[in-house]
């Protein structure tokens, strides 16, 4: 099916490319979104009739997309789950959550612009697209954990092993301080100035 795109889309052309596309893509998303018009006569001439205004919207939208990109780029938003020791989720972290977590930060993000690099499976930071414009795309950092003191931890860079190992080290520790006061406390007993007194009894001598 020709269609004529009134934006760029990725990896299929910009906008007023006339372009080959299945019908299933074309009539499920590029039509309902608007980013494409069936490649009529009708509808190719309208374009070209409307291409500067098209365009000149375009432009503003986009120095809109990037001025907001600028600010949302590289910014963290903390997500909470449960998870095992070992750090594996076990819920998932979707889109949703990413657009929740930027808007109750301050961004107005929808999560049909969200789309994830990889999935999410571990505690940690994980990095997400978040497509403000067909031209303009900005990265956040999703800072995935079981508490907010955890978050806080690994926003400094820390993985969950580490503080893990952290955590089993400073148990060994304290085991260890508590079983030097035991030992010191029983060298105590024996170091408080008593004497111990010989037993003195003549003992009977055998003939």
């Amino acid at each position: 099916m020709q269609v004529i795109l009134m934006e760029r889309v990725a990896k299929l052309g910009q906008m007023g490319d006339v372009v080959d596309v299945k019908s299933g893509f074309a009539r499920n998303f590029l039509l309902p979104q608007g980013k494409a018009l069936s490649a009529s006569q009708k509808n190719i001439s309208n374009f070209e009739t409307q291409k500067a205004q098209l365009e000149a919207r375009n432009l503003e939208t986009r120095k809109e997309a990037e001025d907001l990109a600028s600010r949302l780029d590289g910014e963290s938003f903390i997500v909470i789950r449960s998870a095992s020791d070992a750090g594996a989720l076990y819920g998932s972290v979707t889109p949703r959550d990413a657009a929740d977590a930027a808007t109750s930060g301050g961004f107005s993000v929808d999560r049909k612009q969200v789309a994830l690099i990889q999935p999410i499976k571990d505690l940690g930071l994980h990095k997400m697209a978040v497509r403000m414009h067909a031209e303009v795309t900005a990265t956040i950092i999703l800072n995935v954990a079981r508490s907010i003191e955890e978050a806080e931890l690994q926003a400094t860079g820390k993985s969950i092993q580490e503080l893990a190992a952290e955590e089993e080290a400073a148990a060994e520790f304290e085991i260890a301080e508590l079983f030097d006061d035991m030992g010191s406390a029983a060298s105590d007993d024996f170091d408080d100035g008593s004497e111990v007194v010989a037993d003195e009894t003549p003992q009977k001598t055998e003939t």
